[in-house]
């Protein structure tokens, strides 16, 4: 998997570099990283969202 771009947003940022973690790791295992990236994603959103 490419490295992911910077973003600029530190928690996008942080969100993103989860997902390398998934290389070479069976699919079954990848689901829990996966996760918690789409929730600190939709909490980033929501988060600018209140602002």
């Amino acid at each position: 998997m490419a490295e992911a771009a910077p973003t600029g947003h530190p928690g996008v940022d942080d969100a993103l570099a989860r997902l390398e973690e998934t290389a070479g790791v069976e699919t079954g295992e990848q689901v829990a990283v996966y996760e918690d990236v789409h929730r600190r994603l939709a909490d980033i959103l929501a988060a600018l969202d209140r602002e």
